[in-house]
């Protein structure tokens, strides 16, 4: 296994199709906690209120929580240096694509633009009665549960509560990209939570090098990594990007 900036980048520049797969760890420094962990969101909120089925018979109890989380919290949240750094590598044409486990939109608000939303985001509301889709910042959450402006129904965060099933549309992109890529930039996710887990090794089974960047080992360490950038998500995706010749303003 190798270790260094330069094995790194000279993979990303001789690619000629990278996607890179991020999870938590990418957006923890915009102060964004994982969910699991001693200090996840999961020690503090009971993870009940994100059940699909707790959700239909206690609207209004888990639209408390998931307002306080993923809106009065999350809403702050910015895009650190990692999410810049990937931003620029696709506007330079050394990345073709983000497949992210986030629900937080960073990748996006950082300037990406081709990003597979594995469990989806929310940013958008979604109807379950009649299917209408409404954009957050045009919604009023102080009054709860949310109703939809066109048929009265009640209105849910559009990504994935337990429960339900991952996007198709997500999940197409996702493994058309693992089957394309010669290069997997693995970021900021331990590889613990199923199906997003086996994208990776999809991508490994399809030929492609992997290079991931994490704090700690992980899932993949030992088992697919092919470069192993350890450390904070900012701090090596700017050193990478670096020993690339991007500028990073």
């Amino acid at each position: 296994m190798y270790k260094t900036l330069s094995e790194a980048a000279e993979l990303l520049r001789k690619s000629t199709y990278t996607t890179a797969f991020s999870g938590a760890g990418i957006s923890v420094e915009s102060g964004i906690p994982p969910f699991r962990g001693e200090t996840g969101l999961w020690s503090k909120y009971d993870p009940v209120v994100l059940d699909i089925d707790y959700f239909h018979n206690n609207p209004e109890a888990s639209w408390k929580v998931i307002r306080e989380i993923f809106y009065d919290f999350f809403g702050k949240a910015q895009p650190n240096e990692a999410h810049i750094v990937l931003a620029i590598m696709e506007q330079a044409g050394l990345l073709k694509n983000i497949i992210t486990q986030n629900i937080d939109n960073l990748h996006q608000e950082a300037g990406s633009r081709e990003v597979y939303e594995f469990h989806g985001s929310s940013r958008e509301l979604v109807c379950i009665d009649c299917g209408k889709r409404h954009a957050v910042h045009e919604i009023d959450l102080d009054t709860l549960p949310v109703s939809c402006v066109a048929c009265g129904g009640l209105v849910k965060p559009d990504f994935i509560f337990f429960g339900e099933g991952i996007p198709s549309g997500a999940y197409q992109k996702s493994v058309e990209a693992a089957q394309k890529a010669d290069v997997f930039l693995v970021i900021g996710t331990t590889g613990e939570i199923m199906p997003a887990s086996q994208i990776p090794l999809m991508a490994k089974s399809n030929g492609a090098k992997i290079i991931e960047v994490n704090i700690e080992p992980s899932h993949y360490t030992y088992n697919i990594t092919d470069v192993f950038l350890q450390g904070k998500a900012t701090e090596v995706m700017k050193a990478l990007a670096r020993e690339l010749g991007i500028d990073l303003l």
